[in-house]
Order: structure tokens, then sequence, then C-alpha cells
């Protein structure tokens, strides 16, 4: 009789998952499996590892009720053999299946597991595709091939016209497909802002906090406050939350930053979305029931369409299309060490203490943080791109390396040399200022480029352009900054390279990140 092994990954708690597809309960068993290595590859943000534990938990308890039969292995079992291979061997001992059937792993590292096993272990294996996504692999794959620039807009409008989303037959709703001129509004403080649901640790999360804690506890971050929806129940509460209460404010207000203010208009679903609790598609499809409503604007359905549907869709096929060896591009040549302080928050330049802060307390900063604040900072100090996504992999709880690694070696630290970008997104201190309050709070004075209360972004930015410009010289888009530079006086451009140079010097003194 065939008995088969289905193992179902962290990031794949979804009850329409591919491997689960005319699979039979009565000659099935799920594997799930809690594992040291997976979080340890990197050091984990105690949240992150905390949210996928106890979802992991719960959707066991969701597939048992739904006629499953699941064989769970906690972290803290004593023959727990730590790697999802190791787990997989005990597995094949305790239940002799004829075959297994697993969904494709989101990453690189964890496909070249799945694909061993059938060598490692004498047995069949099915790997199937991932059906969450909308765009599979050969799908992206012919859309790229050919094209010298791959450029997400263009990606995006074929999956407006496939989904159906936002579309008037074969034209766009409102007669453009991008109203992200429309998204790039300053914040003001509102009583009435919207805020996230909060959810209490029931007792499984709280066991698990507790494990967490134990084993985890010296990853930088910390456990205290921990309110993530953990099953898919509350995260649709967390979604309708979103769609009644933030979404209104959310085109206006997406590019914003309030001190003290970590979510402002933003839906903060990216973990519940990868790790597989919601369906991006069904979400985006209610979104769309809310413009059609009248109850928001487009710039606001088609910004957060645009995010799920197309950016979050397009970054995953670059990294499959790129391959195991893209983590390895540094364009830049940038070789610095990440400073201490993203580990810890602890610096006077106030938009950095509040990205970081925020990160460290909640395993969460929204986009614009993420690009412009810490990003941008990581940029302009050439810091290693490599240790800059590593950062990033280890402190988000929506951090997997197929939409991490395109966002942050990409687009932020142009390390793969414009594949993703135009253009470096590099700033001074001026955009901060302008999208934020920031400024108003901090030692240093943004309006200053030279001298000891000058912001340091103001005199880096300029430092970055110069010493790029071999790489940037000619690109179009860089050619007003570089018009701004020849225009100056050599006297002010000497002060500039100057005043970098000393914050970078002063920047090596500070401590390091003891790993």
């Amino acid at each position: 009789m065939e008995r088969v092994l289905i193992p179902v990954l962290g990031d794949q708690l979804s009850m329409g998952l591919s491997s689960l597809e005319r699979a039979d309960p009565d000659r099935t068993t799920i594997l799930m499996m809690e594992v040291v290595e997976e979080a340890t590859y990197v050091r984990h943000h105690p949240k992150k590892i905390a949210f996928l534990f106890a979802a992991m938990r719960h959707h066991a308890s969701a597939l048992r009720e739904a006629g499953w039969s699941v064989d769970y292995v906690t972290l803290d079992d004593p023959d727990n053999a730590g790697s999802f291979t190791g787990e997989i061997a005990r597995a094949v001992e305790r239940h002799d299946p004829t075959r297994i059937v697993v969904t494709e792993a989101g990453e690189w590292r964890v496909q070249a597991m799945l694909e061993a096993w059938e060598t490692i272990f004498g047995i069949p294996v099915a790997i199937r595709p991932d059906t969450r996504f909308l765009c599979s692999h050969e799908r992206f794959a012919a859309w790229a091939e050919g094209r010298r620039e791959l450029r997400m807009e263009y990606f995006y409008r074929d999956m407006r016209r496939e989904t159906g989303l936002l579309m008037e037959g074969d034209k766009p709703v409102g007669g453009k497909w991008n109203f992200d001129h429309d998204n790039r509004k300053p914040a003001q403080r509102d009583m009435l802002m919207p805020r996230p649901l909060s959810f209490e640790p029931d007792a499984v999360t709280q066991d698990v906090l507790k494990l967490v804690g134990e084993r985890f506890g010296d990853h930088a971050g910390t456990l205290d406050g921990f309110d993530f929806a953990v099953t898919r129940k509350d995260a649709l509460r967390q979604q309708r939350a979103f769609l009644t209460h933030a979404l209104p404010g959310f085109g206006d207000n997406q590019d914003a930053m309030l001190t003290d203010e970590p979510y402002l208009w933003h839906a903060v679903l990216s973990p519940y979305i990868n790790a597989g609790l919601l369906d991006p598609l069904d979400l985006c499809r209610a979104v769309e029931k809310q413009f059609v409503a009248g109850k928001v604007k487009i710039n606001a359905a088609e910004g957060f369409i645009r995010q799920v549907i197309g950016w979050r869709e397009y970054v995953r096929g670059i990294y499959w299309r790129e391959g195991p060896d893209y983590v390895t591009r540094n364009f830049l040549n940038a070789k610095r060490d990440l400073p201490g302080f993203y580990w810890t928050g602890e610096t006077d330049m106030h938009c950095l203490s509040q990205a970081i802060g925020q990160t460290l307390a909640n395993a969460y900063a929204h986009h614009i943080q993420r690009l412009m604040i810490t990003g941008n900072f990581a940029l302009l100090i050439g810091a290693e791109p490599q240790q800059v996504h590593r950062w990033y992999l280890e402190v988000y709880a929506d951090a997997y390396e197929w939409v991490e690694l395109p966002n942050t070696l990409g687009m932020s630290q142009f390390g793969d040399g414009g594949l993703l970008g135009s253009k470096p997104y590099a700033s001074s201190g001026a955009y901060i200022d302008r999208m934020s309050d920031y400024c108003r709070s901090c030692r240093y004075d943004v309006k200053q480029r030279i001298g000891p209360d000058a912001c340091p972004f103001n005199a880096l930015y300029w430092d970055f352009v110069v010493r790029n410009r071999d790489k940037f010289g000619n690109n179009p888009r860089m050619a007003m900054p570089y018009r701004s530079w020849d225009n100056m006086a050599e006297e002010t451009q000497q002060a500039l390279r100057k005043q970098a140079a000393g914050f970078l010097k002063a920047l090596n003194k500070l401590p390091k990140y003891a790993d």
C-alpha cells in the first residue's frame, strides 16, 4: 500500500499547499519540524523565530482538525536531529514511506536539500511548484527572455492583465498603471491614527516564547510585547482591520515616517503572507473591492496591489532567475563593516535610532525605513552588501532570502549593478526631513553640511556620489547630482569630502557587532 510523507516547511502554512493536492489523508503523514539549523543559519530575531514556531504549531492543529495525520517535531524533542534532512531521515524510519511529496522551497539553500533527498533516502521524491505565487519560474523566465532591462513596471502591468485587478477591459482603471506620484506625502500626527490589532499569546504560544527565550535569547531583538497573529483566523482579522481602518490612508502616507510610530497606515501583513497564513491574491481582491465600493482612493488600492502582485512576485522571479551566486555580487566593491549599532539602535542619529530601535523591538519596520534610513545609510558609508543582506534577513519577521536578498543587495545596495534599479537609492538628509519628523528631534542639524552639528547624511551623500563616479557618471538618472557637484566651488567640494572622511573615520572607532 502507498504511504506518502509530506514535509510542510515553516513558510508553507497554507491549507491549499500544492503538496497536499490529491493526497489521501488515510495514506499520508504530514511532517512538520522545528529545527535549530533553520533558527540559527543566521541569528534570527527572537520574535521571528517565535512567530514561526507558534504559527507552525497552530497550523499543525488546524491540519489535524481537517483530518490529516501530523507528525510534529518540537525543538526541545530530545531526539531532534537539528536539520530538515536529519528529521526526514528519522521520519523515514518511523513511517517507512513509499514516496515523499513536497512543495518547492522558497530559498536556494533549502531547495538543494529537497533535491538531495531522493538520492539520500532511495525513495521517490516529488517536488511540486509553489502555486501560491502568481508567476511560476518558467513564466518569469519567459517574460525576462531577450529583455535588455528587467524593469518591474512592465512585469507588473502583465500581472494586472493576467489577474484583471483594477482593469477595465485591457485598460487600467483610472487611466494610469501607476499612481506612485500621489503616494509621497509626509504624515501629520493624528489622534485617530490606525493601529494594528494585538493578539494575546495563548498557552501554545506561551510555551514557544519560553522555549525561544531560553534557546535564542542572546539574538538581537526582544520577545517583550509579542503580539503577532499565529493562526489564519487571527491573520484574517488583521487583514480586515487594515482594509477598514488603514488602507484609506495608506496611499497618501505610505512613504511617511513619524517618531515613535512604527506602523502608521501600513498593513503589517507581510509576515502572514510570506508564511502562508494569508493568500496574496485574495488580499488584493479584497483591496480592489474596497476601491470599487468607494471606500478607498485609487492611489491607495493601486499602490498596495502593486507591492503584492508587482514587486513581491517580481523579486521572487529575479531571485530564482539569477541563481545562488546572486548573493555574492558587489558592483560598488563596498567593503566596510556594518556598524555595531545596527544590532543595538544606540546612535545619536535619530532617524537610525528610530528605524533600528523599532526593528529590534518589533521585528518590523516599513519599507521606507528599510530603504531610505537603514539601507540608505549602509549604501552611503560603503557597507559590504553581504553584511547588510544578513542583517535584514536576521531582524525582520517577514524576511526570507527570496524576498529579502533582491530588495537588499539589489534595490537598496545596488550590489547587482542596476538589475533591479536604474539608479542607487541614495539621498542626503533633505529627503528624510521631507518625509518624516525625525530631524526635529536629532542632535544634528539637517540644514548643515559642514561642521560638528551637520547631518552626517549630507556629506556622506556627496562623498558617495563622487567616489562612485566611474560607476554612475554616464547614468542619465544621476546627471543632476553630478551637475550640482561640478558647479560647486572647489573649496566646498573639499570641505564636504573632508567632512565625510572625518565621519567615516569616527565610524571605524565605534564598536562592531560581536557575532
